[in-house]
């Protein structure tokens, strides 16, 4: 049903999760920007749009390459054309996996800058607009590996666990302004990333998923749109987890 109103920020929205929220944004009725790191993203997200006649943008942003400054103007250019930031999903977020003893610093540094510091940058760049309009809703992916660990992943792990943390500091910084900031922590989604795995691999996998099935991206977006709802109105610091039962607390 398309009856709210503002615009939705979305990263890494060119597939997967992230386009799943794009979509179920539009659908409620924001305009959407969504981001991608290449121009074929971009393209994807634009044609996407286009087909059905939505509001919204696709916006070319690598998080490792884009000085602090130039992600203030660029978000100051796009509430310049469709109003303040009303709700940013903080989705974009890479992997790069070995065993700590293996790890090198450029991979630990590369996932930390990626799927933490730029959740914090651009939050912070968002968050003037949101204050000054006493209202918003900021969304952060984060993991099912943040709360149980994974081996391999110790760098994906810390920087998911972070945004957690994250999340709840800000939440309570902000709240009294009317800004509500919560996570989504996914499971084993069916992705590009899962559809790799061989038969064997995923069969170990869903031994240990009570529900017995992936994920689906739409049922991540749907949490998200909900978190964005005027329903949600009530929730801050929250994490909704929403991976089948894999990991309960």
């Amino acid at each position: 049903m398309r009856n709210q109103a503002g615009f939705a920020l979305v990263t890494g929205a060119s597939r997967g999760i992230g386009q799943a929220i794009l979509a179920r944004l539009s659908d409620d009725g924001f305009s959407v920007v969504g981001t991608a790191t290449t121009e074929k993203g971009v393209d994807t997200i634009e044609h996407w749009l286009a087909e059905r006649g939505r509001q919204g943008s696709g916006w070319l942003l690598d998080f490792k390459d884009l000085p602090v400054e130039k992600l203030g103007e660029a978000v100051q250019s796009f509430e310049q054309h469709f109003g303040p930031v009303s709700v940013l999903v903080n989705n974009a977020g890479i992997t790069r996996d070995d065993l700590l003893l293996r790890m090198s610093e450029a991979l630990w540094d590369e996932v930390i800058e990626v799927d933490l510091t730029a959740v914090f940058r651009l939050t912070k760049a968002c968050l003037r607009g949101m204050l000054r309009a006493r209202g918003g809703a900021i969304i952060n992916i984060a993991s099912v590996v943040a709360l149980s660990g994974n081996p391999g992943q110790a760098n994906y792990a810390a920087a998911k666990g972070g945004i957690l943390g994250f999340t709840r500091s800000l939440a309570q910084e902000v709240g009294s302004r009317g800004v509500r900031v919560n996570a989504v922590a996914p499971g084993l989604i069916d992705t590009d990333m899962t559809r790799t795995l061989t038969p064997e691999q995923k069969k170990l996998m869903l031994e240990r998923i009570p529900l017995r099935r992936l994920g689906h991206a739409e049922e991540v977006a749907a949490c998200v749109s909900f978190l964005a709802s005027p329903g949600a109105a009530y929730i801050t610091g929250e994490t909704l987890q929403v991976n089948g039962g894999m990991y309960m607390s």
